[in-house]
């Protein structure tokens, strides 16, 4: 609610000169997805949290209301407008915060529009990295604060082995991938030259509610909720024969901390060790709903209809195809499962789920009527069996009774 909305203040804290007695944290991107389950865990921690917001002429925090407080009574999350395109700015909020951790989760994070802002999307996520690295560098922090950058599963593009690893080579498909690669080879370098307490994470594909609308798979539990609820017809997609190694952005974050706990920055893989097709991801989402999807066609003209009724609820437009795709992507976690103790707690199917009952709520949708709904489901369809001998018959339909 607007009301409820945290918004940028001058108050910075009071600033100790000892860090082993401060944790504060400063997070760029801090409204996304990843920044607002970072601020939540932080805070949970004892951190003080700044975060780096863009001026905008509509509200972009509402990932974060739920953790405002009136500024004038010290709050421990606090937001500052700035820009990683915006070098001067960047110095003087190192400068005033001293944090002694950095996130820099900010970037054009999305990577079809990379393709259209491929200018932009080397901007800010190339070279917003070096801003901000200088910065740290400038407030004369080097060898006190440690940074935290954000990799991605792209960097490895048309993979050359599977699963892929800290060792893997990259070879970037798109602009994102490319603009991301030059990030991870100056955090490298700056680690190597300056002795800075810079890592990488290399997270794969990580979801949640959370999730910006125009990402795949949110775009998916969204579809599938308004089709549940009468308020959409049909899905349309791209490439659903693409693989990807999803998990739940709430694990992932908590693994970027871990990297900064260490001794000694090194570079991670996050990753789940398994790899679903958007195709399956498709399936698993209608299914929450007691929807099964059964494919007719090939290529352009697949669809995918509702078992049940025959309507179609999938539909392929090649207007989401990328003009370089990245078809296969798998991750090996197995040094950060050894080195820092972390491992994803949140399955495949329990993603989906929650993903699905989360729009299905904001939507309005009763998720006890659903429950009592697909309850009902089971038991005609187990009826029919048993009458049948135990010979598997039509699926019946909630819409049925």
């Amino acid at each position: 609610m607007l009301q409820s909305t945290p918004f940028p203040t001058d108050v910075a804290g009071t600033v100790n000169s000892d860090s082993t007695e401060r944790r504060v944290a400063l997070i760029t991107g801090i409204t996304g997805q990843d920044g607002s389950y970072l601020t939540e865990f932080l805070l949970e921690k004892g951190y003080t949290v700044h975060g780096l917001i863009r001026r905008s002429s509509s509200f972009n925090t509402g990932r974060l209301s739920h953790l405002y407080a009136d500024p004038h009574q010290e709050p421990r999350m606090i937001l500052h407008y700035g820009d990683l395109t915006d070098s001067t700015n960047l110095v003087h909020l190192v400068v005033k915060v001293q944090p002694t951790e950095v996130y820099n989760l900010g970037a054009q994070s999305h990577v079809k529009v990379s393709f259209d802002m491929a200018e932009y999307t080397a901007d800010v996520d190339g070279l917003g990295t070096l801003r901000l690295l200088d910065a740290i560098r400038t407030a004369g922090l080097a060898h006190k604060v440690k940074f935290y950058q954000a990799s991605t599963s792209e960097l490895y593009g048309k993979v050359v082995e599977t699963p892929q690893s800290e060792t893997t080579p990259f070879y970037p498909r798109s602009p994102y991938g490319v603009a991301k690669q030059y990030a991870y080879w100056i955090v490298v370098n700056y680690r190597e030259s300056y002795g800075m307490k810079a890592c990488n994470g290399i997270l794969f594909n990580h979801e949640s509610p959370r999730r910006g609308a125009t990402f795949v798979t949110r775009k998916i539990t969204q579809a599938v909720a308004n089709i549940y609820l009468g308020k959409q017809a049909c899905l349309y997609l791209g490439n659903i024969n693409a693989k990807r190694d999803w998990g739940h952005a709430r694990d992932y974050v908590e693994g970027m901390w871990r990297m900064l706990q260490q001794d000694e920055p090194e570079d991670y893989v996050l990753a789940t060790g398994e790899t679903h097709t958007v195709r399956s991801f498709v399936e698993k989402a209608f299914k929450v709903v007691g929807v099964d999807i059964v494919w007719e066609g090939e290529h352009e003209d697949e669809v995918g209809r509702d078992a049940a009724t025959g309507a179609i609820r999938v539909r392929i437009d090649p207007r989401y195809y990328r003009p370089a795709e990245v078809e296969l992507l798998l991750g090996d976690p197995s040094k950060a499962e050894r080195k820092l103790g972390w491992k994803r707690t949140v399955d495949f199917d329990g993603l989906v789920k929650e993903m699905v009952e989360s729009d299905l709520e904001s939507l309005g949708g009763d998720l006890k009527a659903l429950e009592q709904s697909l309850k009902k489901v089971e038991k005609v369809i187990k009826t029919r069996k048993d009458v049948a001998g135990g010979l598997p018959v039509a699926r019946a339909a909630g819409r049925d009774m």
